[in-house]
């Protein structure tokens, strides 16, 4: 079965969209008709792509940066928050800064950004959230505290937005993308490590996840509060068939 999007008309806001699954996605939303509009603090390379500077972390940023795509376009379709740090560091040695900066990315990050959006969205009765979790969340592991208690917070968050809004037509959905081959997460996992996904669940590609990711923005996906969970890389699951 094929799918086809069409997103003509829309503008998708994408936080961390210079690089990695945001970048993937942005050009995906431009293919298909739409306007991606990157929120970061670096610019992308792609000169195609809209792209307002922002520090998610600072509510005043956040809050400038919407204003402006709303007097541009006069509306934001979808949301996608996908910014976020992953410091390494065992919690009895992590530093105060690490763990306070983590979570004013990953999760007070994305209060900010539902605050200026969604308010938008439910005076339209229209509009789609994407959230990113992490297996972290739920597994933890050595070194990640921060980043896994600030995934595992998005999804009580997500869950309680979901069903605030869910009466204006407004989705918040969640997803926990797998382990993806991008700058962040070489950046997080060298070595020994990059070695356990590689051998166990499988590495994906950015591109992987634009799929799911134009499902729950699309009104194809008539769920909220859900978490969309992609347990293993598809490359990973072409070897294993490969071996049958």
């Amino acid at each position: 079965m094929k799918v086809r999007f069409d997103a003509t008309g829309e503008v998708v806001v994408i936080t961390g969209g210079a690089q990695g699954i945001g970048s993937a996605l942005a050009r995906a939303v431009n293919a298909v008709g739409g306007t991606a509009v990157v929120f970061d603090v670096v610019k992308p390379a792609d000169p195609a792509v809209e792209y307002v500077e922002t520090d998610v972390a600072d509510r005043s940023s956040v809050e400038a940066a919407v204003g402006s795509v709303l007097r541009r376009f006069g509306r934001i379709d979808g949301l996608v928050a996908g910014a976020a740090v992953q410091p390494r560091s065992p919690v009895l040695e992590m530093d105060s800064a690490d763990w306070t900066r983590a979570l004013q990315v990953n999760l007070d990050g994305v209060v900010w950004l539902c605050q200026a959006v969604v308010p938008h969205m439910v005076s339209r009765r229209s509009g789609s959230v994407v959230v990113f979790t992490s297996g972290m969340a739920t597994t933890g592991y050595p070194g990640a505290s921060a980043y896994a208690a600030s995934k595992a917070a998005l999804v009580g968050f997500a869950k309680s937005l979901a069903a605030e809004v869910a009466e204006h037509r407004v989705r918040v959905n969640v997803i926990a993308p797998g382990v993806i081959d991008t700058e962040q997460f070489r950046g997080a996992n060298a070595g020994a490590d990059r070695e356990h996904w590689q051998d166990t669940i499988g590495i994906g590609d950015p591109e992987d996840v634009v799929g799911p990711l134009l499902f729950l923005l699309s009104d194809a996906a008539a769920m909220t509060g859900s978490v969309l969970t992609r347990e293993r890389a598809f490359a990973k699951l072409a070897t294993l068939w490969s071996d049958e």
